[in-house]
């Protein structure tokens, strides 16, 4: 049985007994009262009265959108872009313990011109349904970078860097997703911020080791000041995204896009190749990257 139809077939029996109570009529032509409860009165009653469940008006007109488990899908659906990223040669080069500090000044120039635009646009659509929930400051990331971009290059720093090809082009795809379809900024923001949060202090420790740097010299990227327990903080940041309002084909877009962001990603440190190869010979070079990594990082994230 519709709900909705008994419910309105009760609104106009109740409405008939009271019209004979009170001494209406029911006949046809009167004002007021109809003759009969046919389905094309229980239907139209159906539609001009909003249906209530306890306190709570449920709109006979629209269907709720009910929460995807985002979090996980994303995991899941990057798995194998994220090992992927891994085995590029400048990572691989970098989780083994080589770093090269020109290639790594570099990169650092790099991601202040990404970071620069995901939070310019994350700031201009902080009331964004979808977006709001997942824009945390604490993971902000531009300050930092301007941080250790002053100790590579010095002061004048902002006249030394410009991005590279990849990064521009980086940088113009969340522009344009952040003018087209603004949901699709959540795929960055995972892919960016949450490996940032977990890999974070690993990451740092074979900088620091491999460029013999002191304990903040150049690596403020990787500090999360304003997080006091990053594990609570991971968990908060995925029950955020399973609570954002989208439906199960936006969420499958969003996976997508994740994984175009980890494509970009990719390129960027590919360019970084050439600097590194010329730093520390071909050969090495090679011996460092020729075994494939199984994705050691995607347990960190866990």
């Amino acid at each position: 049985m519709d709900i909705r139809l008994w419910r309105a077939g009760a609104r106009l029996l109740g409405g008939l007994l009271r019209g004979r109570l009170q001494g209406g009529s029911s006949k046809p032509g009167v004002a007021g009262q109809p003759s009969c409860v046919t389905l094309r009165n229980l239907a139209a009653a159906a539609v001009e009265s909003p249906i209530t469940f306890g306190h709570l008006p449920v709109s006979s007109t629209r269907t709720a959108v009910m929460p995807v488990a985002l979090a996980a899908q994303l995991r899941e659906g990057t798995k194998k872009s994220h090992t992927m990223a891994e085995n590029t040669g400048f990572v691989s080069c970098f989780l083994k313990g080589v770093v090269d500090k020109a290639s790594y000044r570099r990169l650092v120039a790099d991601l202040y011109f990404v970071y620069g635009a995901m939070e310019e646009e994350i700031t201009r659509l902080k009331d964004h349904p979808v977006l709001a929930p997942i824009a945390f400051p604490q993971l902000n990331r531009r300050e930092a970078l301007e941080q250790d971009l002053a100790f590579y290059f010095g002061a004048d720093w902002r006249n030394q860097i410009q991005p590279s090809p990849s990064a521009a082009a980086y940088v113009a795809r969340i522009h344009q997703v952040a003018q087209e379809s603004p949901e699709l900024l959540v795929g960055h923001h995972y892919t960016r911020y949450l490996g940032d949060l977990s890999g974070g202090q690993i990451l740092k420790n074979i900088a620091q080791k491999a460029m013999n740097l002191g304990e903040s010299d150049g690596l403020h990227f990787y500090e999360f000041p304003a997080i006091d327990d990053e594990k609570a903080f991971k968990g908060s940041y995925r029950a955020a995204m399973d609570t954002l309002p989208i439906d199960q084909p936006m969420a499958d877009r969003i996976v997508e896009e994740a994984n175009e962001a980890f494509h970009l990603n990719m390129n960027m440190f590919k360019e970084l190749e050439g600097n590194l190869v010329a730093a520390i010979g071909k050969v090495l070079f090679g011996f460092l990257t020729r075994r494939q990594r199984s994705g050691s990082t995607e347990a960190v994230a866990a």
